[in-house]
């Protein structure tokens, strides 16, 4: 079992930033890739940006050049720094976890952006 925790999202004024957080603990391998994702009322849940513990990347388009994506292994914690932020980047982020023992999700933590 692994165990996510977000922590981070808010309310920000639009062109504004912020930095999601997740701890992961839990019986976790050296591989894995983590990940955000976001979801608005009515939509499917979306692909934001991953990770691997080897610090590849990769982004949607609509974070690229405005979200940064880390990790720092020794504490099994991944960030997501997000600058620029605009109102259609509303919605709750979840963090994403794959590898062994398997794939997990968090709660999810809101980020709203106001116009």
């Amino acid at each position: 079992q692994v165990q996510l925790v977000e922590s981070g999202g808010g309310l920000v004024q639009a062109g504004g930033s912020l930095r999601l957080s997740c701890a992961a603990s839990g019986s976790i391998f050296s591989i894995n890739t983590m990940g955000w994702y976001r979801q608005v009322p009515g939509k499917q849940r979306e692909f934001v940006a991953t990770i691997t513990t080897s610090f590849t990347t990769m982004y949607a388009d609509s974070a690229k050049g405005r979200f940064t994506i880390s990790r720092d292994n020794n504490k099994n914690t991944m960030y997501l720094q997000m600058s620029s932020l605009k109102p259609e980047d509303t919605a709750v982020y979840y963090c994403n976890f794959r590898g062994k023992p398997g794939n997990y999700w968090g709660q999810g933590t809101q980020v709203t952006v106001s116009s």
